[in-house]
C-alpha cells in the first residue's frame, strides 16, 4: 500500500511543480504546443514516487467525459487514490440524474488502472461512501499493454468514417474487453440495425435541439478557437467536430445560425451510415456504481478500438433523453435494464483535439 508520506510529497508537488515532470502547456502556449505535452507517453518510465503519482492523474484526465467537462476531482491519502465527482461541472441539461458524469468518472478510472499497470502498480477498486471511488495500490510486476500504450492517441472523433466491416477477430478483440461485472455490450454491425438505431438517435437529437436549456448547456462548452481552447483546457474545441474556428462572438453567432435540427440529423445520418457498427453498453441496475462499471467498460473498447486503429464516436441521444430510454431499451429486448453509453465505431480519420486542464486543478 501506498505510504502517507508518498501522498503528502505528492500533493505538494502538483502544487508546487517541484519535482515533477511539467506535462501541460501554459496557458500562453499555442494549440499545437499544448496538444503536444497533453496527448503524449512520458518515457523512459519515470521512478520517482512523486511523478509516479502525478502521471497516474495525468494519463486519468485523458479519458472521455461528456461535453469534456473533465467532472473529476482526485484526492491522495495514505488508504488510497479517490476520484470524486466534480459537482460544479455537472450538466444538468443533457445528464440530469448525472449517469455521464459518473460514467466519466468509471473512463478516468479504467485510464489510471491501465497506467498504474504499466508503473508496477496494481489497482483494487471499490466504490466507496457518497459514490466516492477508492483505488488501492500494492506493487507488482510492470506490464505494459496495448491499451495503456493507446490512451495518448485514444479520441472521439466525431467525422464520417470510411464505412469498411470491421474483421471478426477485430470485434472479438473488442467484445472481450468491454463487459464487466453486471455491465453488457452489445454490438450491432448489420446495416437494417444501424438504420433502426439511427431512427433512435433522429428522434432524440430533435428533442435536444428543440430544448434551449440543452442547446444553451451545449454551447456552453464550445471552446471556438485555439486561444479559447488553451486558455479554459476543457470543453468541445469546434475544429474537433469538424467546424471552423472563430473569435468567440463569431463563433457564438455561426452556432445560434447553424446548429439545427435538419443539419445535426444529416449530419448523424452520414456519421452512422458511414461507421463499421454500433456499440451499446448495458446496465443490470440504474445505479452509480453501474454507470461507473459502464464508463470503464467503454474505455476499456474505446482503448482497444484505438489500438487496432479504429475510432470511436459517442451516439448518447437515445439514453439522454428520458421519454426515449424505454422505447431505444425495447428495441434493443433488454427488458428493465438500463442502456448506458451508445457507441458508433469504424476506421476514419484523426480529428483536432479537445484539450485539457492542469493536472494541479484536479487534486484536491
Amino acid at each position: 500500500m501506498l505510504n502517507r508520506r508518498l501522498f503528502v510529497q505528492t500533493a505538494a508537488a502538483t502544487t508546487s511543480g517541484a519535482g515533477v515532470a511539467q506535462s501541460y502547456a501554459a496557458p500562453d502556449h499555442s494549440y499545437e504546443q499544448a496538444v503536444s505535452q497533453i496527448w503524449r507517453h512520458i518515457k523512459p518510465i519515470p521512478t520517482d514516487e512523486m511523478a509516479i503519482q502525478h502521471e497516474l492523474v495525468r494519463y486519468a484526465t485523458l479519458a472521455a467525459s461528456s461535453h469534456n467537462t473533465q467532472c473529476w476531482q482526485f484526492k491522495l491519502d495514505a488508504q488510497c487514490i479517490s476520484i470524486l465527482p466534480d459537482l460544479e461541472r455537472r450538466c444538468p441539461a443533457v445528464d440530469p440524474d448525472d449517469h455521464h458524469l459518473y460514467a466519466s468518472l468509471g473512463c478516468a478510472t479504467e485510464n489510471l488502472l491501465q497506467a498504474a499497470n504499466a508503473y508496477g502498480l496494481q489497482g483494487t477498486v471499490e466504490v466507496a461512501m457518497a459514490n466516492q471511488i477508492c483505488i488501492q495500490m500494492e506493487p507488482t510486476q510492470p506490464s505494459v499493454s496495448s491499451l495503456f500504450e493507446a490512451i495518448p492517441l485514444r479520441q472521439s472523433t466525431r467525422t464520417d468514417y470510411d464505412g469498411q466491416p470491421l474483421k471478426n477477430e477485430e470485434l472479438k478483440q473488442l467484445e472481450q474487453v468491454a463487459t464487466g461485472e453486471g455491465v453488457n455490450l452489445i454490438l450491432l454491425t448489420d446495416q437494417p440495425s444501424k438504420e433502426q438505431v439511427l431512427e433512435h438517435v433522429i428522434e432524440g437529437n430533435t428533442a435536444q435541439m428543440n430544448d434551449p436549456a440543452f442547446v444553451e448547456e451545449l454551447k456552453a462548452w464550445i471552446r471556438f478557437n485555439e486561444k479559447e481552447a488553451v486558455r479554459k483546457g476543457d470543453g468541445l474545441f469546434a475544429k474537433s467536430s469538424g467546424n471552423p474556428t472563430a473569435p468567440h462572438w463569431l463563433g457564438s453567432l455561426m452556432f445560434d445560425r447553424f446548429f439545427t435540427p435538419k443539419v445535426e440529423n444529416e449530419k448523424y445520418t452520414n456519421q452512422i451510415r458511414s461507421s463499421a457498427g454500433i456499440a451499446i453498453f448495458v446496465s443490470d441496475e440504474n445505479t452509480p456504481s453501474h454507470w461507473i462499471e459502464s464508463g470503464r467498460c467503454y474505455q476499456r473498447f474505446a482503448l482497444q478500438a484505438t489500438a487496432l486503429g479504429i475510432r470511436t464516436a459517442f451516439l448518447n441521444q437515445p439514453v439522454e433523453v428520458a421519454t426515449l430510454r424505454p422505447p431505444f431499451a425495447s428495441y434493443l429486448g433488454i427488458g428493465d435494464r438500463r442502456p448506458d453509453l451508445v457507441i458508433r465505431f469504424g476506421r476514419g480519420p484523426e480529428m483536432p483535439r479537445s484539450l485539457r486542464r492542469p493536472v494541479e486543478a484536479v487534486i484536491i
